[in-house]
């Protein structure tokens, strides 16, 4: 009887391939690099994005595509978002507007609506663990290839990112992706600028060690997710950046709080071989990070930073609730304010301030409601994981104008889509086993939502 042959079943593209795509494109093409034909500075991965939010939109007529339906924390707060944000420009754009602030309005807009749709396709579009772990490791290779060549600039002082010429694209200025700081180089890699470059690479950090945790503990080959954990590691170093060092931190308090006692040593010696080594292979770097610190209160950066209170409360209360217009106030013509609760105030009000600090605030809770749902150990350590990434941007933006930057604004918003999408897989499979998770609609303490369903002992794999 002749055998039946059996072909492989070909997987369609879905939400997690755009993602993917989006990630490549945001992480590893400069950052200053745009299409030479559109009339406004476009992105490939704005373009992406555009095009995720579109098909993201059309999906939703249909009940054949796969896309999520029904009640998302994560997607009411980028509704509540694109809300603030529509009336700040309807706002703004009601009276007189001189043509440049107009222009930059219009721009802002539409990177905001394809940031915000991608976030949606990210929560809606992207069904399982499996295709949202598919989306993270492209984000965590992505992230370990700019590293590399944040070392090539560090380095050897040669910027790889001059042979990326690209037909169809252009660069917005001839700005350099290398600086200096106390002798040594500040590198950017593929990012706008290197304190972006130091956040992307906090931001990213801790997925990668998610992976080689959860590898490990599965008996799969984890050395490729420890090689990115210290590539990227390496990147935030070469960054020589505070607001990466505190970012990280950040993510610190937050992974120690939900780690079992023996991750936690662990951890701690990795830490401190690596930088070890780090002192070994640029001797004069820790005492330069150290130095960044000490000198706190006589940093001529931080006094820059603080500086222009009066100004921005002066501005601010012009237009108090829902601000001048996202986008609007910008370099020269106004005076920087490096700080993104200051900037996001004076363009977009107390009402947009909110807006933004309630959707990364909603992405942290859905992370650790998504841990305190499930009872798989990669699950609940993933929602640990990206709620405590959602720290770093909430930091960052202390110390720098967060949004005003492409790559980590995109990187952002696909990470609050990412906690969407595992709320509502969490939720869905807790729905169907509900004896796993027993009372898991009550959370009596917050320190419930790092524990596990029902105030239960971790049960994370250590």
């Amino acid at each position: 009887m002749a055998a039946k042959l059996t072909l492989p079943v070909r997987r369609r593209a879905d939400g997690a391939t755009l993602a993917s795509l989006f990630a490549v494109a945001l992480l590893i093409v400069p950052a200053r690099m745009v299409f030479r034909a559109l009339p406004l500075s476009i992105t490939p991965a704005s373009l992406i994005a555009l095009a995720a939010a579109l098909l993201w939109l059309c999906a939703h007529f249909t009940l054949t595509l796969g896309m999520a339906k029904g009640r998302n924390p994560v997607r009411t707060a980028l509704f509540v978002y694109l809300t603030a944000i529509v009336a700040t420009y309807g706002y703004a754009s009601y009276g007189y507007m001189p043509s440049d602030e107009l222009n930059l309005a219009d721009h802002a807009l539409i990177l905001l609506v394809a940031n915000a749709g991608l976030a949606l396709m990210m929560c809606d579009g992207v069904r399982g663990a499996a295709r949202l772990d598919f989306v993270l490791q492209a984000v965590v290779v992505a992230a370990s290839v700019i590293a590399v060549i944040g070392a090539f600039q560090f380095l050897f002082d040669l910027d790889l990112t001059q042979y990326m010429q690209i037909p169809g694209l252009r660069y917005t200025s001839e700005d350099g992706f290398i600086t200096e700081r106390s002798d040594f180089r500040r590198v950017a890699a593929t990012t706008g600028h290197p304190i972006e470059f130091g956040v992307v690479c906090a931001m990213l950090l801790p997925i990668a060690v998610h992976y080689g945790f959860q590898a490990g503990e599965r008996a799969e080959p984890a050395l490729r997710w420890w090689v990115c954990s210290g590539l990227i590691g390496m990147g935030l170093m070469f960054s020589v950046s505070r607001s990466a060092v505190l970012g990280l931190a950040g993510v610190g308090v937050v992974l120690f709080l939900g780690w079992p006692a023996r991750r936690r040593l662990h951890a701690m010696g990795v830490v401190l071989v690596f930088l070890i080594l780090m002192r070994i292979m640029v001797p004069g770097l820790l005492g330069t990070f150290y130095g960044l610190f000490a000198n706190f209160g006589n940093d001529d950066s931080i006094r820059y930073r603080t500086h222009d209170y009066e100004v921005a409360a002066h501005e601010i209360a012009k237009h108090l609730w829902l601000g001048r217009g996202a986008g609007t106030w910008y370099a020269p013509k106004h005076q920087v304010f490096d700080n993104q609760y200051i900037l996001s105030t004076v363009e977009t009000g107390l009402i947009g301030i909110g807006a933004i600090v309630g959707m990364f605030a909603c992405a942290i809770y859905a992370g650790l409601r998504a841990r305190y749902l499930s009872s798989d150990p990669g699950t609940r350590d993933l929602g640990l994981t990206l709620a405590a990434c959602m720290v770093v941007p909430l930091i960052g933006a202390a110390t720098f104008d967060l949004l005003s930057f492409a790559t980590v604004t995109g990187l952002s918003f696909l990470l609050i889509g990412a906690a969407g999408s595992l709320l509502r897989s969490a939720t869905e499979t807790a729905a169907l086993h509900p004896r796993d998770t027993g009372t898991f609609w009550r959370v009596r303490t917050p320190k419930d939502l790092f524990r596990g369903s029902g105030g239960r002992s971790d049960q994370v794999v250590s």
